[in-house]
């Protein structure tokens, strides 16, 4: 009878097992931001995570701390971006809730910023400079690198 009862407790610490291993439905994520814009970016959140400091036609490596995102990309999947990009000493905060861009599989999140406040989301695994990452690197335009 013993034998029994210590058949079904380990049976039923095997099952809490599988169960404990389930994969959750949401990954951790690093936040990175990339700058297409003649402009300093002082900060920037994606639902609230993120840091700042970005110069102009600026990209950083995603390694800021910490933000989730679903594991299983699905359309409508959307996020609140916030951004500070002064004007001399005043600050100008904008914000714009964004749709991320379709990925295979979980990543760092990118936000990328353009002219006239459109905002881009993408979820990779490389930086911004490797020729793989969604969206091609920051360039200044050649009349401004001539004025330099």
């Amino acid at each position: 009878m013993k034998w029994i009862l210590v058949f079904a407790c380990a049976l039923f610490l095997n099952a809490c097992a599988v169960l404990a291993k389930k994969e959750s439905p949401t990954a951790t994520a690093q936040v990175g931001i990339v700058n297409h814009t003649g402009k300093y970016i002082y900060s920037a959140t994606v639902d609230g995570s993120g840091g700042g400091n970005m110069p102009a036609w600026g990209a950083g490596v995603a390694d800021i701390c910490c933000t989730s995102i679903p594991r299983v990309w699905y359309p409508g999947m959307k996020v609140l971006v916030r951004w500070n990009m002064p004007e001399g000493i005043k600050d100008v905060i904008k914000e714009k809730v964004v749709e991320i861009e379709q990925y295979n599989e979980t990543g760092s999140i990118y936000m990328h910023f353009f002219p006239n406040d459109e905002v881009r989301v993408v979820v990779s695994w490389v930086g911004p400079r490797n020729p793989k990452h969604p969206i091609p690197p920051p360039a200044k335009p050649a009349a401004l690198e001539s004025v330099k």
